[in-house]
């Protein structure tokens, strides 16, 4: 029988690899880990957005209100909302340094 533990090894590698990873909530709209520190750390450096969006939905006032109510700024809010629904649709963002090269 042939010997397969290194195979086996790896699996087990992997499999841990993949419990360590961000679970997924059943609210789709919890903020990832990662997103909530970016958007923590003010030194980030950010970059206009400008969409034109149907007015009907009237995004600005929403934005507005929800920033009265919870104080989280604007663009956080922007941040937070199109982060989230990214990623459920399968887009998460490769958050490494610029300039950075995958082994």
């Amino acid at each position: 029988m042939p010997d397969h533990s290194p195979y086996a090894a790896r699996l087990r590698e992997i499999a841990d690899a993949l419990d360590a990873e961000f679970q997924p909530t059943d609210d789709a709209l919890t903020p990832h880990p990662d997103t909530l520190n970016v958007v923590k750390d003010r030194h980030t450096k950010r970059g206009q957005l400008n969409h034109a969006v149907p007015e009907v939905l009237q995004f600005q006032r929403r934005i507005r209100r929800c920033n009265a109510d919870t104080d989280i700024p604007h663009g956080d809010i922007v941040t937070l909302a199109l982060d989230a629904w990214l990623r459920a649709k399968g887009y998460p963002p490769d958050l490494r340094p610029l300039g950075t090269e995958v082994p």
